[in-house]
């Protein structure tokens, strides 16, 4: 079957149009460093989210990395559960300097169990086996706009879908205004849906349960 077969069938009853899964960019536009109103691709930039049980620290590094012919941005995410290391993932963007809009390229992967590394859950890169990058988020956003974040079936067919632009957010870190609400989904795991909230100016304040409690650059 052709990735654009499994794709279509992936999507399920909502149709494979609902979901944008072409992206018209020209490589040549994009870059490793960069911002739009709700993704900052910065280096040293970090993000530390909490929840009762959960925490998650994104830093972007200084580090790149070429996928499929692009010079990527290298972000760390770092996850705990009750204080314990359990994931470590590598994800990979590039930023067009002309629309702003983030694209994905892809993930490395540590899962993490007592402290040592036990499987690579998830990883993906495009270009290879078929998958290709996706959209994290766009330069303009609007409110229905539904695409793949993720492009590498059978394994991961994230997609998000744009449901609000004027959400009030009260977090540890600050109250935040006119935020946008992602829903998301997966054409793999197709009962698995959730919701994150990226504040302008800042990026995600929100990831289900977990709130932004520290932003900012390292060395501020």
């Amino acid at each position: 079957m052709t990735t654009l077969a499994v794709l279509i069938a992936l999507a399920g009853a909502q149709g494979p149009d609902r979901f944008v899964s072409q992206f018209e960019v020209d490589k040549n536009n994009l870059v490793t460093h960069g911002k739009n109103d709700f993704f900052i691709l910065e280096p040293e930039y970090q993000l530390v989210l909490e929840g009762p049980d959960e925490k998650v620290i994104i830093t972007v590094l200084e580090k790149t990395k070429v996928v499929d012919g692009v010079k990527t941005r290298v972000v760390e995410e770092r996850e705990f559960e009750n204080g314990e290391l359990t994931e470590v993932s590598f994800n990979y963007f590039a930023i067009d300097k002309t629309t702003k809009s983030v694209y994905y390229f892809g993930e490395d992967v540590d899962i993490y169990e007592n402290g040592k590394v036990v499987r690579h859950e998830g990883e993906w890169l495009a270009g290879i086996d078929r998958a290709r990058f996706g959209l994290i988020m766009p330069g303009v956003p609007k409110i229905g706009y539904a695409f793949y974040q993720e492009i590498a079936p059978p394994k991961a067919l994230d997609r998000g879908e744009i449901v609000s632009l004027t959400e009030t957010l009260k977090t540890p870190a600050g109250e935040f205004k006119d935020c946008l609400r992602v829903l998301e989904t997966s054409g793999v795991e197709t009962n698995e849906r959730g919701y994150k909230t990226h504040a302008k100016g800042i990026g995600m304040v929100q990831d289900e349960d977990m709130l932004l409690v520290k932003h900012g650059y390292i060395d501020d």
